[in-house]
This record gives structure tokens, sequence and C-alpha cells, in this order.
């Protein structure tokens, strides 16, 4: 396993169970949306200095991880 996976939490009494960084309310999917639109690692830590570059990067593996586990379906694309 990941050791960058320890810095994320999933706790039903924080942020109805939705997996963030470890210590905060700061949702992975939030970060993994920042990244996806462009934003950058830096700019990210500028907007919540809370977080250090290996949060950001936790993120990143959990969002590997999960696509290991599961398959979504995408608009337009058939899966089988």
């Amino acid at each position: 396993m990941n050791p960058l996976l320890q810095r994320i939490s999933i706790d039903p009494n924080v942020c109805f169970g939705k997996p963030c960084i470890r210590g905060t309310r700061i949702w992975v999917s939030l970060l993994l949306d920042f990244l996806a639109n462009g934003m950058g690692i830096e700019e990210i830590l500028a907007e919540y200095p809370q977080l250090t570059e290996e949060d950001v990067r936790a993120a990143i593996a959990y969002g590997a991880e999960m696509a290991r586990e599961r398959y979504v379906e995408l608009p337009g694309e058939a899966i089988g």
C-alpha cells in the first residue's frame, strides 16, 4: 500500500464520510477537481496553507487507487 494513503481519512462523522485529508475537512475529490481543471499544486497550497505537497500527492494516490478498484461509465462510452 502506498504510504501516502495514510494521509487520507474516512470518518462517517466528518464530511458525511467522504475521503478527506487527515486532520482537515478538505475533500480528496475537491483537490482532484482542482488538479483536473488545471490548478497547480503550488496554487492549491497557496489557497489551503494547512496542506502540504504530500497531502495533494496523497489525494492523487487515492484517486489512482480508486481507479484500480472500479470503473465509472463515461458519457458516450460503452463498457464491455
